[in-house]
């Protein structure tokens, strides 16, 4: 016979022609003779040798009167030829203590009866154990589970430190936690051997999962079963489960295997490191992971929900990125929505109230037509001017002098950025070349200033106090903005006893400083229009002949006075308390405050006044404040007289402001009228 197939391996032929097949196997022997037909499965069996002369090579007795049941042979028969046919057999688990056997073929007649036995060797087969590299089995699971683990690692390292470039790693040294800079200090010597670490890595997770593969093929005796189990346990715990964990904490797992991975690269260096200076040389340096100005910005637009950044520090960072992307014309402000001053205007009033209401601080002059920009004015240059003086506006440029500067719309804004910080101006004049009758002219077509480029930076509008707009370009107002009545300060044009400057020093110093006359009792805009009246405002000239005159005393001890005084030019002499003492006084002191009567409705005050006061019209009290000034049109008021205890006289020529009781009560009512009808009207009858 020979053997033709088998299902394991560990079959051959031994010495003198022996068969030798591994037990739990499946095998098919071709038989060789004449007479074989159909049925030859029926007289062919196989029989143990239990009397086996190793050194003869001979029986001691015949073995085929008992068949053995350890190698079945199936009822078919395959390939049967005249001299030949193929048997499959069956060839079943020795014994635990047994580690082969001796079996010989023999035949059996027509009835089944041993017929007689072949004594040649070609006739002989041998069953042997099952190899299983003479380790205890205990042992080969505990092989078989560090290998898996090994294959995990490697696999979980390979993907966890070449995911690391070294630039992160230097990124993650001096901005990472203390523990992460721990654990990149660790990482970044051997990472930076980018090409010797991969190697490293891919030759021990293949011997490895070799070794593994091998190990499952012999525990489970090389069926189908060992291929599907070897190559789920590597998939799932090998490759599948490591890379998921490192792919997220690569950093941390990475460090805390930092010596095997070292032991690995010592290990494979023999292969590895050949390996890696060739993939050196051919593919040149590692680099990094870097990023351009629209990758990072990407970057950032798509990790925004998970960044601990705010939005106004996103808003800084893209706009800064983007600076050099955009020109002065995406910012500046239109020629048509500036606010420009002709070169021949005069600083009156109207000019100068103009000016204080645009809210701008650097204004450009034209000259003729307003692209014709020739100078440039800084609001903080009319410090000394006097509306009075109707200065014109060309003497205080050209003692100024500032100069103008020029842009081109194409520009970029860091290359405007560079020059503004230069300090030489924050404002520039926007040009652009047109082409006219085959020839190019610089045609202004705006102005940008620094503020417009501090705003793109922070993608963000800035306000102060005196801006009208939101925005320049888009001209959306201000919801709040504060509406300056400059009015108040242009006086009586009749009369001209003090200067506006004055006046509005006057007004600061009432509304902050005398109780009576703070905002929260009496608005600003009626106590301007209180400072304004022709009988406010007084002069006294002093008589030098008689200089105790009973016109130069603004105060008696002991007689009635309603009027309240703010001396703002001249001196006075103050005579008080019972010991007749003297002293004098200079400008801003004042005098008789308790003389203007009950500044509050509760004060002093009437059940019988507050009714008046709901009674009061808004015709009467609101539009038309100076004439009821003038009309001594006056409300309900306490009925106690106030009395002086001093004496005031005056030492030389006064100016000085003196308001009346009734005077002040109006403006008190007004006030109160004014708050009173903002909280209950509607928006639109808000009119005063």
């Amino acid at each position: 016979m020979r053997l033709e197939n088998s299902t394991k391996l560990g079959t051959g032929i031994l010495e003198k022609g022996i068969i030798q097949v591994v037990e739990d196997s499946n095998i098919q022997l071709r038989i060789y003779g004449q007479g074989i037909h159909e049925l030859t499965w029926q007289v062919v069996y196989f029989a143990e040798m239990s009397a086996w002369d190793a050194a003869a090579g001979v029986l001691s007795k015949d073995p085929c009167s008992e068949r053995t049941s350890d190698l079945l042979v199936q009822p078919y028969s395959l390939d049967v030829r005249d001299t030949s046919a193929v048997l499959s057999v069956i060839v079943q688990t020795l014994r635990k203590d047994v580690h082969d056997k001796n079996y010989v073929m023999c035949l059996a007649d027509g009835s089944g009866k041993p017929r007689n036995w072949l004594k040649d060797p070609d006739s002989f087969l041998r069953v042997v154990e099952h190899e299983t590299l003479g380790l205890p089995f205990w042992l080969h699971i505990i092989l078989i589970f560090l290998l898996l683990g090994l294959s995990g690692m490697f696999s979980g390292l390979n993907l966890g430190l070449m995911s690391l470039d070294p630039i992160e790693l230097h990124i993650v040294q001096n901005c990472g936690t203390a523990k992460e800079k721990k654990y990149a200090t660790m990482i970044e010597p051997i990472r930076r051997k980018g090409n010797y670490l991969l190697c490293s890595l891919l030759l021990g997770n293949v011997l490895v999962n070799s070794s593994l593969t091998i190990l499952l093929d012999i525990l489970l005796q090389g069926n189908l079963v060992s291929i599907v189990v070897s190559t789920f346990a590597i998939v799932l715990f090998g490759e599948i489960i490591p890379q998921a964990l490192c792919s997220r904490h690569g950093l941390a797992v990475g460090a805390n295997t930092i010596f095997i991975t070292k032991f690995v690269m010592l290990l494979t260096f023999p292969l590895s490191y050949p390996i890696s200076k060739a993939l050196d040389y051919v593919l040149g340096k590692e680099m990094g992971t870097i990023y351009n100005r629209e990758k990072l910005m990407e970057m950032l637009r798509l990790t925004e929900p998970y960044l601990d950044l705010l939005k106004e520090e996103l808003n800084i960072i893209q706009g800064a990125l983007e600076l050099r992307t955009k020109t002065v014309e995406c910012v500046m402000t239109p020629l048509h929505d500036c606010f420009l001053l002709s070169n021949d205007a005069i600083l009156d009033f109207n000019t100068m109230t103009e000016i204080m209401k645009s809210g701008y601080t650097r204004i450009p002059i034209y000259e003729k037509s307003r692209p014709n920009i020739v100078d440039m004015l800084y609001v903080k240059d009319l410090a000394f001017v006097d509306p009075d003086d109707c200065t014109p506006l060309q003497t205080i440029t050209k003692f100024y002098k500032h100069p103008v500067h020029y842009v081109f719309h194409n520009t970029m804004l860091d290359a405007v950025l560079e020059e503004f910080k230069k300090g030489k101006s924050h404002l520039a004049v926007v040009q652009k070349l047109t082409e006219a009758e085959h020839d190019y002219i610089c045609e202004v077509v705006g102005v940008v200033t620094l503020e417009d480029v501090i705003e793109e930076i922070i993608n963000s509008e800035i306000l102060d106090e005196s801006d009208i707009y939101t925005d320049n370009r888009t001209r959306r107002r201000v919801a709040t903005s504060r509406k300056w009545d400059f009015s108040a300060f242009k006086g009586n044009d009749n009369e001209a006893k003090i200067s506006r400057q004055l006046l509005l020093a006057a007004h600061r110093f009432l509304s902050t400083e005398v109780l009576p006359f703070s905002p929260n009792i009496i608005s600003e805009k009626y106590l301007l229009r209180l400072l304004n009246h022709c009988d406010v405002v007084c002069e006294l000239k002093l008589d030098d002949d008689n200089k105790n005159a009973l016109g130069h005393y603004l105060y008696q001890r002991n007689k009635p006075a309603d009027y309240f005084i703010l001396i703002l030019q001249g001196k006075v002499e103050v005579e008080a308390c019972k010991e007749n003492m003297k002293f004098e006084n200079g400008p801003f002191s004042y005098y008789g405050v308790m003389a203007l009567g009950p500044s509050t409705p509760g004060e002093g005050s009437s059940p019988s006044r507050l009714s008046n006061l709901n009674r009061v019209s808004y015709e009467y009290m609101i539009p038309s404040f100076s004439s009821t000034i003038s009309a001594n049109q006056v409300l309900p008021s306490t009925s106690l007289q106030y009395m002086a205890d001093f004496t005031v006289r005056a030492l030389t020529d006064l100016l000085y402001i003196k308001i009346r009781r009734n005077h002040y009560q109006n403006c008190l009512m007004a006030s109160l009228v004014e708050s009173s009808a903002s909280d209950n009207q509607p928006p639109e009858q808000e009119h005063f």
